[in-house]
């Protein structure tokens, strides 16, 4: 055999193995092909309307106005709320499955005003960023403040993937100015853009005798995006890095620890809702506890982002 032949059947082999040692891992329900169906009747005093609501899970409709909880299996939550605020039942939706081609279906996340009238009682616009997570959003939710406190964020998890993986799409206003809208106040126009996002977190968590709950950072993985896609951009991937990433070439201010009010919140053995607070970065061998996956058409505070902009994913998987 010539060594040409030989090299090309060493290079042939070798591809081979690279392939096979990378292996995907889609997430349940990350096609975005099943979906369920809120039906929901908002109160009279505010128009009466019946509202749709969408949420990630097997094909199925719910009628009335039942606090939602994940089932059969999806580690999804939204955005997409019911809300009881004095009395008044009321809905907001920016999550919704859309048609990418034929019968494949994928998650659409736009940011809207959110809009609540009553003649002598209330008169609110409230912006919403459509956002998709691991976790569980907690209903009825009860006011607009500290929204991190209604959202169980994370599921267990003990692997150590190499990227985060989806396709995606992307469509950005040609005025990308931030809007501050919480309901309490005037609406306000910011000076400054907004950018969709989608991140990967790894933490290694525990919990003290008084139930709070600490992190340390295992794997970071966090991209923003702000420039109209023309088309999808298929097998789009996050590296995780591992480990104390500060001083890493690809790390931004935004990949920092997330503590103070900035945390998130997971609920305690006590079945308490507490922040959970990122106390440093773990070694980059550890093996983490928990997953955080989070895609959102802002990137802002609470109630801040660009009206209009909007963010298609699809084939959510993790990569090994």
């Amino acid at each position: 055999m010539s060594p040409t032949r030989i090299y090309t059947n060493l290079l042939l082999v070798f591809s081979s193995t690279i392939a096979f040692s990378q292996s995907i891992e889609p997430i349940p329900y990350g096609d975005f092909d099943s979906w369920v169906v809120r039906e929901i009747k908002e109160s009279a005093v505010i128009g009466g309307n019946t509202r749709t609501l969408y949420e990630i899970g097997p094909d199925k409709t719910i009628v009335g106005d039942k606090p939602y909880k994940n089932d059969d299996g999806s580690p999804w939550a939204t955005s997409n709320v019911m809300a009881k605020v004095m009395g008044i039942t009321k809905c907001s939706n920016a999550v919704f499955p859309d048609i990418r081609s034929d019968k494949d279906k994928c998650v659409k996340m736009t940011t809207i005003l959110e809009k609540v009238r009553a003649i002598g009682i209330i008169n609110l616009k409230v912006l919403v960023s459509g956002s998709i997570f691991l976790g569980e959003m907690l209903e009825p939710v009860s006011s607009t403040k500290n929204p991190y406190s209604k959202m169980n964020m994370g599921i267990p998890f003990t692997k150590r993937p190499t990227h985060l993986i989806f396709d995606y799409k992307l469509t950005v206003p040609d005025d990308n100015r931030m809007t501050h809208s919480d309901g309490f106040g005037s609406q306000k126009q910011l000076d400054k853009s907004d950018n969709a996002e989608v991140f990967i977190i790894l933490q290694r968590r525990w919990e003290d005798k008084d139930g709070n709950i600490y992190a340390k950072r295992v794997g970071t993985g966090r991209k923003r995006f702000n420039h109209t896609t023309l088309d999808w951009v298929n097998v789009y991937k996050i590296p995780v890095l591992y480990g104390d990433i500060s001083q890493h070439s690809d790390y931004k201010s935004f990949m920092g620890l997330i503590r103070g009010e900035n945390a998130y919140y997971a609920r305690n053995s006590h079945q308490k809702m507490v922040p959970v607070e990122e106390v440093g970065w773990d070694d980059e061998n550890a093996i983490p506890t928990h997953l955080l996956i989070m895609a959102s058409s802002g990137c802002g505070t609470a109630y801040e982002g660009t009206v209009g902009m909007t963010l298609w994913l699809d084939n959510i998987a993790l990569q090994y």
